[in-house]
Order: C-alpha cells, then sequence, then structure tokens
C-alpha cells in the first residue's frame, strides 16, 4: 500500500522569506529521496492563480468577507486539483500558506470572528490539515522593509504597521494553542541558520529510511 504523503504549509507575515525557505526545504526533502510538490496560495491552479492577482493587486478594495470567500474558493481548487492527489500519491506537498494564513490576516488582522473563518477554511478544504505549519517570524517594521525593496508590493504589504502586528499576534496565538502542529520559528540570522531551524521542526515527520539518509550525509 502507498504511503500517504506527508502536507507542510509554510505562514508568516510580508517579507519573512518563505518563498527563499520553501526552496531550500524542497532541495533537503529530495535529496532524500522523497517527491516533493511545491505551490502556493492563494494561486496553485490556472484559476486559483487568476484570483491570487485579484486578491493582490493594488487599488483594489475587497471587504474582509470578500477576501475571505476569494481565497477559499481559490483555496477548494487548490485542494481537490493540487493537495490531495499529489498527497495521496505519496509527494510531500509545501505550500506557501494555507488555512492559518487565512485564521492570521481575515480573522485576527481583519476581525471576521474566527469560528466563521474555521467554519469557511473547514468547507474549502473538507477538513484537511497540514502535518505540520511552519511559522517564520520576523518584527513586522523589519520583514516590511526587505519586502518593500522588492520590485513589485502588493496590497496586503501596503497595509498600515497596525494590522501586521495583528497579523503576527495571531500567528502567535495559534502556534500557542497548537504547538505539536504549528511551529514558531524565528527567520532572524542567515537563510542557512533559519533552513536549519527549518529541517529540525519536520525531523519528526520524516521517514526512517530518509532519516537514516541524513545521518549518513
Amino acid at each position: 500500500m502507498r504511503r500517504r504523503g506527508r502536507f507542510i504549509a509554510f505562514e508568516g507575515g510580508e517579507g519573512s522569506g518563505k518563498s527563499t525557505q520553501i526552496r531550500a526545504v524542497a532541495q533537503f526533502l529530495r535529496r532524500r529521496g522523497l517527491r516533493v510538490v511545491v505551490t502556493r496560495e492563494p494561486g496553485g491552479t490556472p484559476s486559483a492563480e487568476r484570483v491570487r492577482r485579484l486578491l493582490l493587486a493594488r487599488g483594489e478594495n475587497w471587504s474582509p468577507l470578500a477576501e475571505l470567500l476569494l481565497i477559499n474558493a481559490a483555496r477548494a481548487m487548490h485542494v481537490r486539483e493540487v493537495i490531495r492527489p499529489a498527497l495521496e500519491s505519496g509527494s510531500w506537498v509545501l505550500a506557501d500558506r494555507f488555512i492559518d494564513a487565512t485564521l492570521a490576516y481575515q480573522g485576527y488582522g481583519r476581525g471576521i470572528p474566527l469560528p466563521a473563518v474555521r467554519m469557511v477554511n473547514r468547507l474549502a478544504t473538507g477538513g484537511l490539515f497540514p502535518d505540520r505549519t511552519l511559522v517564520l517570524d520576523l518584527p513586522p517594521a523589519r520583514a516590511l522593509d526587505r519586502a518593500r525593496r522588492r520590485s513589485t508590493t502588493n496590497r496586503f504589504e501596503d497595509e498600515l504597521q497596525a494590522f501586521h502586528r495583528r497579523v503576527r499576534r495571531g500567528y502567535r496565538l495559534l502556534a500557542r494553542k497548537e504547538p505539536r502542529r504549528v511551529r514558531w520559528i524565528s527567520a532572524g540570522g542567515t537563510r542557512t541558520e533559519v533552513s536549519v531551524r527549518l529541517r529540525a521542526a519536520i525531523e519528526d515527520l520524516l521517514p526512517a529510511r530518509a532519516n537514516r539518509t541524513r545521518r549518513s550525509s
């Protein structure tokens, strides 16, 4: 019987380094003989990528509820077409954001009641949770400065720091409530230092063969 793959979500505020670290973790897992699918939210399918462009476009003025529903419309397609099939085939799925982002951004950040956010998330995912959620943390001022040095910015990066402080607090509370699933990872230091912290946070998920390969490499 084929072993189900593992699902790891990378979370954090804007400019926390998720994209860079996902690539590093994917390389680490592939060197250990594991099949890896890297994806993102909103996005991951052609239709969901179109929703992503709408949600991130500067100048758009979506209400908090519209944001929540659009994200989860894209998520429903993403889970059905990409995430579940990959997991069922035995691949590891690394996602740049998933349900905890919606709780942090639309729940704690925008103020939508958390029970409502959880209900919509559950409808979109069919109850799918990541095996591990890795929250990369940087103080908002530092992270936003890093994000705004990129060539393009999005409407979330344009939000006031008060919004980003609420998002960070939301992530911290989620990590405290579910310490087994949600791990709080400092994104300070060099890329290599952060990568080492992330690898340590998923080591217990690695199959025995991959662990033996890691120790011998």
